[in-house]
């Protein structure tokens, strides 16, 4: 047998390593952290970036602006004043929960320098919490126990709203069952119980499909204004 020549030596001993770098990216976790600038502030819970990602503060929620919700145009001012525009923030994702939402939004933790945004605004009563689906992600204890010093204190949308949603609160199962926020059902949906904003629900958030809705129909479930909501 022929000893082999150093070209081919190296090429061997080159694909190999070639092969395990890839082997060892392959294997390495997802990255869970990356940096980004703000350009402008959405509402209380969303934030878009310089490049034009959107992100949405994930377990959290505020009222939305333009909803006519109470607290939407504070909770903006709020989420603008932790993270202003031109602030470099750094975005964590949760390995728990989904990366982005079904409208392309990023879902991320938002740090402003030391600060967790997400935790900050629940802890001054400018957000709640919002579990999607249940799930909770690494900081769901740290921001329940927020939410709760800050209804006790009754500060932000606590204080200045008529009934926020209570992420403590047990689920409703369906038509008719115990109201899942303190304050009640909605009375716009008056055939099922479906809890006023904040949070602002879409109709995937809820078991309840084809029911009556009448004005102001503060989540929009009535797109075509026929009086039906959430149409099958």
């Amino acid at each position: 047998m022929r000893p082999m020549g150093r070209g081919r030596m190296g090429l061997l001993v080159g694909t190999a390593l070639a092969a395990l770098a890839l082997a060892a990216a392959l294997a390495a976790p997802a990255q869970t952290s990356e940096t980004g600038v703000v350009d402008r502030v959405v509402d209380g819970d969303t934030l878009m970036l310089v490049g034009g990602a959107r992100v949405r503060l994930v377990q959290i929620d505020a009222p939305e602006v333009g909803s006519g919700e109470c607290y939407s145009r504070a909770a903006t001012r709020a989420l603008a004043r932790l993270a202003p525009p031109g602030e470099r923030v750094r975005l964590e994702a949760d390995p728990a929960l989904d990366r982005v939402d079904r409208y392309g939004r990023l879902l991320r933790y938002v740090f402003a320098g030391p600060t967790n945004v997400n935790l900050a605004l629940v802890a001054r009563g400018d957000a709640t919490v919002w579990f999607y689906r249940g799930e909770r992600g690494r900081y769901a204890a740290r921001l329940l126990a927020a939410a709760s010093t800050a209804r006790a204190r009754r500060l932000g949308l606590w204080g200045a709203c008529r009934a926020v949603w209570d992420p403590e609160a047990p689920a409703q199962t369906g038509p008719g069952s115990a109201a899942a926020v303190r304050g009640g059902c909605d009375p716009s949906y008056p055939d099922v119980c479906i809890p006023p904003p904040p949070p602002d629900l879409d109709c995937g958030d809820i078991p309840f499909r084809s029911f009556r809705v009448l004005p102001p129909d503060p989540h929009r479930f009535d797109g075509n204004h026929d009086g039906v909501g959430c149409e099958r």
